[in-house]
């Protein structure tokens, strides 16, 4: 700051002595001596207060410049002994906590020098022990003349025997509680499932009404001399009732397809109105023909009901023709679709193929389609024409095993048998009566109790099942095997029932003591 305020002053020094010196150049020069005389002397005196001017200032800004500089200096000192008494401080800190370190790790070392002394004194004391421990058992050996690896196995003998005994109670007290459970999970997905399901059950009846426009229509359809009746039921093969019963006929068959045709055939020739043994002949053709295609649409809808996928159109018209089939007075479509829905729900209960359970209960009364042509039980041809269609082998098992012919192979071959039973055996579904129902578990009852030994007979399961209880005293386990096989005889040549009975023979023994 110094050097620069000189140079100022330098500057403004040389300036003021040129413009004197100009000036005198220039008075010199006009000849105007006294008034350049003058004139140098007013600038000199200017110059002079310039000089002092400046060296004022030069002198002010100096003692600022120095009072700012002692003033950094102050702070800077000041600064600079709070960081050494902060240094300091924390020197200090240090050194006490490495005085602290150092005497923990004293006494870290003095504690492990102690464990040490007592580790070693108690191994001293396990390696005495052992000692007297080996004499006392040598010494107990000595004495009893018993080696203690005898002792040993004899004790491993005894807690053996007990541990079995407690191991099979376990085991029979856990059977029993399966058994209780499972029969119960299983009576709840029964019912559950009969509460999802709900259908309309009606008894196929052997007889079809047919409502006529008048009574006339009645001399029409008999003909001249009974013609026109003759040939309706020579070519449809049905009885055809024609009684006073007003605008309506009845025709009766056995055969509920057939008799379906001969219904369709003479709604049609009311309509058309020309009824004469020639057009008889001819509207019964087109109706045979117009019947398979509505076979094979029932089929189609049964299918598509059910949420199944594609099937062999061969297969829809079988399983259409269900329809016009019936098994004990129940519709064998009916039937089959009941069952289908009950293993549905079932199998949904189970975490099982819903679909694949549908289809399976669908086709398991396959065979009754063409039962009545082709020789053989339905269930066999069941089978035969699951596997021509090329049906699932769980599809095709539970068909064969449905009526126990055959070893069940997966939980969906046992639903289908379970739905097939509830379907066919409560009361109602078929074209059993109430009072036949009851006398028919009578009559069951009475086969059992018929029989020497046995003590009570319970017919169960609608009467598809008779439970036998024989005298422990009196019938041994051998002759129950005996009495089982005697009673099934008895019922087959006594009784008619629709499926199959299942025959159990009970035998139970008890014993008992009194603790005092």
């Amino acid at each position: 700051m110094l050097d620069a305020m000189s140079i100022i002053t330098l500057l403004v020094g040389l300036v003021a002595g040129s413009t004197v010196m100009f000036l005198i150049i220039v008075l010199t020069g006009a000849g105007a001596g006294k008034k350049a005389e003058k004139l140098l002397n007013e600038a000199k005196k200017e110059a002079d207060k310039h000089k002092r001017d400046s060296l004022l200032e030069l002198k002010e800004e100096s003692f600022k410049l120095k009072q700012e500089t002692e003033k950094e200096i102050k702070e800077k000192k000041a600064e600079i002994a709070q960081s050494e008494e902060r240094l300091l401080q924390r020197e200090q800190s240090l050194d006490k906590r490495e005085e602290m370190l150092q005497n923990r790790d004293n006494m870290l070392e003095q504690k492990d020098n102690n464990l040490s002394a007592l580790q070693k004194q108690v191994q001293e004391k396990e390696s005495k022990m052992d000692d007297l421990l080996k004499e006392e058992m040598e010494k107990l050996e000595t004495i009893a003349k018993f080696s203690k690896e005898k002792a040993h196995d004899m004790i491993l003998q005894r807690v053996e025997s007990s541990m079995e005994v407690e191991i099979a109670e376990f085991i029979r007290e856990k059977e029993a509680e399966a058994k209780l459970e499972v029969d119960t999970k299983a009576k709840n997905l029964l019912v559950n499932s009969m509460e999802k399901y709900s259908n309309d059950v009606t008894s196929i009846q052997t007889v079809s009404t047919i409502n006529l426009p008048s009574d006339d229509m009645k001399g029409r359809l008999i003909g001249r001399e009974g013609r026109n009746i003759r040939t309706i039921e020579a070519v449809t093969g049905v009885d055809l009732i024609i009684d006073d019963t007003p605008e309506a006929i009845v025709v009766s068959s056995f055969d509920p397809f057939r008799r379906e045709i001969a219904k369709q055939t003479i709604e049609t020739l009311i309509k058309d109105g020309r009824i004469h043994p020639t057009r008889i002949e001819e509207i019964y053709d087109k109706t045979c023909k117009d019947m398979n295609a509505r076979v094979t649409e029932i089929g189609k809808e049964a299918v598509y009901n059910l949420g199944l996928s594609k099937m062999d159109p061969e297969l829809v018209n079988l399983i259409g023709k269900l329809n016009f089939r019936t098994s004990y007075g129940q519709n064998a479509l009916q039937h089959s679709i009941e069952v289908a829905n009950l293993c549905g729900i079932m199998a949904g209960e189970l975490g099982e193929n819903v679909l694949l359970a549908k289809r399976a209960g669908l086709l398991h009364d396959i065979g009754k389609a063409i039962d009545f042509e082709v020789e053989g039980s339905h269930v066999d041809i069941g089978v035969d024409i699951a596997k021509k269609y090329h049906e699932d082998s769980i599809v095709i098992n539970a068909i064969a095993s449905h009526h126990g012919d055959t070893e069940q192979t997966s939980v969906i071959s046992c639903l289908v048998q379970i739905a097939d039973t509830m379907s066919a055996a409560r009361p109602g579904a078929r074209n059993d009566s109430m009072e036949n129902y009851i006398k028919r578990l009578e009559q069951l009852e009475n086969i059992g109790n018929s029989f020497a030994g046995v003590e009570k007979s319970y017919a169960m399961q609608a009467g598809r099942e008779i439970r036998v209880l024989v005298k422990p005293d009196e019938v041994d386990d051998l002759k129950s095997f005996k009495i089982a096989r005697e009673i099934k005889e008895k019922i087959e040549g006594e009784m008619q029932y629709p499926g199959t009975i299942k025959i159990t023979v009970i035998r139970e023994t008890r014993a008992q003591e009194e603790a005092k």
